[in-house]
């Protein structure tokens, strides 16, 4: 069996975006040369997300929307967390809806997606730089 990892780094200027980052995967799984397998793509920092969905403009328009609805990132002092200096406390929140990490099936050296499905790397606290972590594993 294999193994492969590969780190993307991003910072985002503005303090929330949806990246669409299957280019990077489906090229971190060219260099592994696994075939059959599993990848993991997971957000290595607390205030950003790895989600599966449709690269749809509206769609993101509506996560903004709908993400600012369940934690609004203003008033700051509406979060405890923001007492420790932070003003982040809605990011926190917003990755827990949007989760962590994917785990995607490689099938004939592709990732082995159901229709309009892609990966998206979420920042909800961007301006400093953040990495996901791509594992790769298989024959």
């Amino acid at each position: 069996m294999k193994s492969y990892r590969k780190e993307l780094w991003f910072n985002t200027a503005g303090r929330r975006a949806f990246i669409n980052i299957t280019p990077d995967v489906e090229d971190a799984l060219a260099e592994s040369g696994v075939s059959e397998g599993l990848v993991l793509v997971n957000a290595m920092h607390i205030t950003a997300s790895v989600f599966i969905n449709d690269d749809e403009s509206g769609l993101h328009q509506d996560y903004e929307r709908w993400l600012e609805g369940l934690a609004p990132h203003e008033p700051v002092g509406a979060y405890k967390h923001n007492r420790t200096g932070e003003d982040n406390g809605d990011a926190h929140l917003k990755r827990q809806v949007m989760g962590r990490e994917v785990i995607v099936a490689i099938t004939k050296g592709s990732l082995d997606f159901g229709p309009w499905e892609q990966i998206f790397y979420g920042e909800f606290d961007g301006g400093r730089r953040k990495r996901v972590l791509v594992k790769i594993i298989g024959d």
